[in-house]
């Protein structure tokens, strides 16, 4: 009798675009491969796919140079009791994303899309209350990303002539002056060179380029601002030309950077580098995580108000000068809502987020709830798709779509306030939402 053969399967992130519903399908079926003698190993944020797992390893305890380390490996039921993992407190109930204490009742006024008809659409007539958090939500394939972004977001973006991408079909849209501007916020990168950074994506670059200008030995050697700049020819290093490192482009193979081998990786002349500011030169500045330049940075108001501003959206972790080809998807979107933010001004925008939790722990997910009611809170609107459930119960509106995917979607399931959401019983959305609600 012959010995079965086990194998091995790894998945990342394996519940990316799924919904509650499928996601339970999702865990039955690795399950399975499980009881048929495989190991599976999923890298996973999602609560209903971990609670499934038979054994789990926690990384941390904190992010970036304060993660890389095992804080946990057990059995689930062991796990959970675990004190050290924070993502035991979660699964445990000690910390909670909790609701807002009461729903936002917006602005009065409304933004309608007529006769929306793209792909799977069945010709719907969309109602977003604006000045509210509004959640699209359905099944996975039930037309939310169709509607938000390609009909939505590309008819509003039109009328302010900030896209002129091809339109999708629909009837008439209403209420775009009740706007005064629209976004776009996506995991697409901030940058797709080295030299794109997050310090110099928040403009906060010209503030400490200000600072090392203004020491007394900079003075004396005539170095201005723009010495400091890895931008601009100068004060960086020409070979690298500020970037730090090499490009080695390979003929079959994704291209692969190397160090400098003028200024291994400092990005600057040497005279340059012998500037001190509180005893560090620019480049070791650059090293700082965000979290150690909000300690060094003391008595610079502006400065220490955008620094505060990516610590307070869970980014504290990242370097000033990280390059921006090294940062994930949910990383350069946190930081284009950063940017935003840092904008005090902005009023009556409709910001459009396609899943904005994706790669996102609870704890990452309760900060970045507490930045998009910010958003909201300034006189804006926020329109998410999202199956994230910690996100639909903070919602002010919810449109759910369905009931189904693909043909057998593409309809207005249901709309109203969470709470009115999961009293419908043709709601997929509804059925776990009444759970979320509860717990």
């Amino acid at each position: 009798m012959g010995r079965r053969r086990q194998h091995s399967g790894g998945l990342a992130l394996a519940t990316i675009g799924l919904h509650a519903r499928d996601t339970d399908l999702l865990a039955g079926i690795l399950r399975d491969l499980a009881a048929a003698g495989n190991t599976v190993v999923v890298v996973e944020h999602d609560r209903r796919m971990i609670e499934s797992a038979d054994y789990i390893v926690e990384l941390g305890p904190h992010s970036g140079v304060k993660g890389g380390e095992i804080v946990c490996a057990a059995p689930t039921q062991d796990f959970i009791q675990d004190r050290r993992a924070t993502t035991a407190r979660y699964l445990r109930g000690d910390e909670q994303i909790p609701l807002p204490t009461k729903r936002r009742s917006g602005n009065g006024k409304v933004l309608v899309v007529a006769g929306a008809a793209e792909h799977n659409l069945k010709d719907l007539l969309v109602r977003i209350p604006l000045g509210m958090l509004v959640c699209v939500t359905g099944v996975s394939g039930s037309g939310k990303s169709t509607l938000v972004e390609d009909t939505l977001y590309r008819a509003v973006a039109r009328a302010f002539r900030v896209e002129s991408l091809p339109m999708w079909r629909f009837k008439a849209i209403k209420g775009i002056e009740h706007l005064k501007g629209i976004r776009l916020i996506d995991q697409q990168p901030i940058g797709r060179t080295p030299r794109s950074n997050p310090i110099t994506y928040l403009k906060a670059f010209d503030d400490i380029r200000q600072l090392f200008a203004s020491e007394r030995e900079a003075l004396r050697q005539g170095f201005t601002p723009g010495h400091f700049s890895f931008n601009a020819a100068g004060g960086r290093c020409e070979r690298c030309e500020g970037s730090g490192v090499e490009k080695l482009e390979m003929y079959f193979f994704e291209d692969i950077y190397a160090p400098c081998e003028i200024c291994e990786g400092k990005r600057f002349k040497s005279a340059v580098l012998q500037i001190r500011y509180r005893g560090k030169n620019i480049a070791e500045v650059l090293n700082m995580t965000v979290a150690e330049a909000l300690s060094f940075f003391t008595g610079t108001p502006k400065l220490q108000e955008r620094l505060h501003l990516l610590a307070s959206i869970g980014l504290g972790y990242l370097r000033l000068g990280q390059s921006a080809t090294t940062l994930s998807g949910g990383e350069a979107q946190r930081l284009k809502i950063a940017a935003e933010l840092k904008d005090t001004s902005a009023k009556d925008v409709l910001y459009v987020m396609d899943e904005p939790t994706t790669g996102l722990h609870f704890e990452d997910i309760k900060k970045l709830l507490a930045v998009l009611h910010k958003l909201v809170n300034a006189g804006n609107t926020l329109v998410v798709v999202e199956h994230n459930l910690d996100v639909i119960k903070s919602a002010d509106w919810i449109i759910d779509l369905g009931p189904e995917g693909g043909a057998a979607g593409g309809q207005i399931v249901a709309e109203g306030r969470p709470e009115q959401i999961a009293k419908v019983t043709g709601s997929h959305t509804g059925r776990f939402l009444a759970e979320a609600l509860t717990n």
